[in-house]
């Protein structure tokens, strides 16, 4: 079959969330503004814009204000407006309210949202300003120039088997060609990794650190919890080594989201984030609440928390990167979104001076990372700096960290703080010497799931519409497969078949004894955890077919 003829496009953003639709919005009202008439093309490789979007969400509403028009603005479908805002420590079956809240982490005048509703309202703003959108399309490499520079990207080939051979509704991915290309894929975005290690962008700065949030929402009884009503816990189940807590957030009509958010530089590689999700649920303060609910959806994704020492450089020839795959995020304030918008905006501004003067070089991109250095967004991010690398060896000594920051404006008393990549902070059986995480409630009960309350994670799966194509390259890659089973599986146990929030990794022990991995491609979320959280050679996550994945609708 003859490859597709080529698309053109001035502008290709790749990624339908808000940075993405936020930077479609943006340009197209600057480009009509200044009389210019230019093709904007933004792809998805969700089934619909929306089906990949998850988050708390609270959001600070007022960035939209500069975004839209007054009355689009007004219209904006958020929910239920902060009425509430508490910080709960929890012990196994206490909890107390703190009296303060930690610094950054008020939530005076937020909103919550459905960030997948909120995307496809904007969705609909910016095809009204001229912008083509075209979800269900998986763009799998970028495309360059003998200089370097980015021109574009290629869809995945579809039609093929396991192995890549093709067969009979072989169809070659399309081509898209483009002066400017915007990747805006959220966290660990897969063609953003691999620009970022072609282009060097990284080098110099600290390497980005993760978070796993799984996510519900419920269907609650009538007086469970208050539209508004707003409350972040702290401790258990979690120890003093494992960074993170739950959130907990009351909706209209009686849906309440929760979850909980658990950093990636842990130690134990038996740790499982879905369980522990669980047990924190079987909490009486949270019990309580879900008891005779129903759970209407579940998901999970990676949230970007190295913050500003962890930003890469944010552009290169012919790209530039917004929103969570550049790591625009503050940790302490547990705040994304406005910011990912606010970068979005940001680029928009770039690449109309990029198209005005027909320059789309590295130099001419510069400017965008100057706009973000005198913008918001380096006032919020940069007096946390060193926020999330002062927890990595634990909360006591990240919270005196945290203390002497306030203080000195984010400084604290050693300067810049180093991090490390996630995978790097997992540990050997052999040399993990503390209670793994299943023996530390093995006497409780509590990692035992009523399917009423709490759940399995094959359960789980079914509630985020998760489908995949059968006929396709397994989008999950093993990338040393005799050292991963020496290593990996030998030496660590596999940690992997632990911190997958959605069962796609088993390990298998044959007759023999040999032990081997089992990849369930078809139960992947989507939230990359894999990729950043693997000992050893690793796990490499790539785009599948356009349209696979989970399926949210209000998430």
């Amino acid at each position: 079959m003859t490859s597709p003829q080529p698309l053109s496009t001035d502008v290709l953003i790749i990624g339908g969330g808000p940075a993405g639709l936020a930077t479609a919005i943006r340009l197209a009202d600057l480009l009509r503004g200044a009389g210019l008439e230019r093709r904007i093309m933004l792809i998805d490789k969700g089934s619909s814009i929306g089906s990949h979007i998850l988050s708390g969400a609270i959001i600070r509403p007022a960035i939209f204000s500069e975004l839209l028009t007054a009355e689009e603005a007004a219209a904006l479908p958020l929910n239920a407006k902060t009425t509430s805002d508490a910080t709960v420590l929890l012990g196994a079956n206490s909890h107390f309210r703190s009296p303060i809240h930690a610094p950054y982490m008020g939530n005076k005048g937020t909103i919550a949202a459905s960030l997948g509703v909120l995307c496809r309202y904007l969705a609909e703003k910016a095809q009204a300003r001229g912008v083509e959108i075209y979800p269900g399309f998986s763009m799998s490499e970028l495309l360059y120039d003998q200089q370097g520079n980015v021109t574009g990207a290629k869809a995945i080939d579809t039609g093929v088997d396991h192995n890549g051979a093709p067969l009979d509704n072989f169809q070659p991915g399309t081509v898209v060609e483009a002066k400017l290309t915007i990747l805006a894929e959220g966290s660990r975005g897969s063609l953003t990794r691999k620009l970022i290690e072609k282009a060097g962008l990284q080098s110099g700065r600290n390497p980005q650190v993760y978070s796993l949030g799984c996510k519900e929402l419920w269907s609650v009884p009538e007086g469970r919890i208050k539209p508004g009503q707003v409350c972040h816990t702290l401790g258990y189940p979690l120890n003093m080594k494992e960074f993170g807590g739950g959130f907990i957030y009351g909706l209209n009509d009686n849906q309440v989201a929760l979850g909980l958010v658990v950093g990636l530089d842990y130690a134990d590689p038996t740790f499982d984030i879905h369980a522990a999700f669980q047990v924190w649920k079987k909490h009486p303060m949270i019990s309580r609440i879900l008891e005779g609910g129903r759970l209407l959806e579940y998901g999970a994704k990676t949230l970007p928390e190295g913050g500003w020492y962890s930003l890469p450089k944010p552009y290169t020839g012919g790209a530039l990167i917004v929103g969570d795959s550049a790591g625009f995020l503050t940790m302490p304030a547990l705040k994304g979104v406005h910011l990912a918008v606010r970068s979005g905006m940001l680029a928009a501004e770039t690449v109309a001076e990029a198209l005005q003067k027909g320059d789309f070089s590295d130099a001419a991109l510069a400017s965008y990372e100057t706009k973000v250095a005198g913008s918001q967004l380096y006032k919020e991010m940069h007096s946390v700096r060193n926020f999330r690398q002062g927890f990595a060896k634990g909360l006591i000594l990240g919270g005196f960290q945290f203390a002497t920051q306030i203080v000195t404006c984010g400084a604290g008393l050693c300067g810049k703080l180093k991090a490390h990549p996630d995978a790097e902070a997992t540990k050997t059986l052999k040399a993990y010497k503390k209670k793994p995480f299943a023996k530390r409630f093995a006497s409780s009960g509590r990692l035992e799931f009523d399917k009423e309350t709490t759940f399995d994670k094959a359960t789980d799966i079914f509630y985020s519409g998760v489908a995949h194509d059968e006929q396709q390259v397994p989008h999950l890659h093993v990338n040393n497969p005799a050292t991963f089973k020496t290593i990996n599986i030998a030496q660590y146990g596999a940690p992997c078949q632990y911190f997958c929030p959605a069962e796609v990794y088993e390990v298998h022990t044959d007759k023999n004894g040999e032990r081997d991995l089992r990849i369930h491609f078809e139960n992947c979320v989507h939230c990359k955890t894999c990729d950043i959280k693997t000992a050893g050679d690793g796990i490499t996550w790539n785009v599948p077919n356009g349209g696979n994945g989970p399926d949210y609708q209000n998430m």
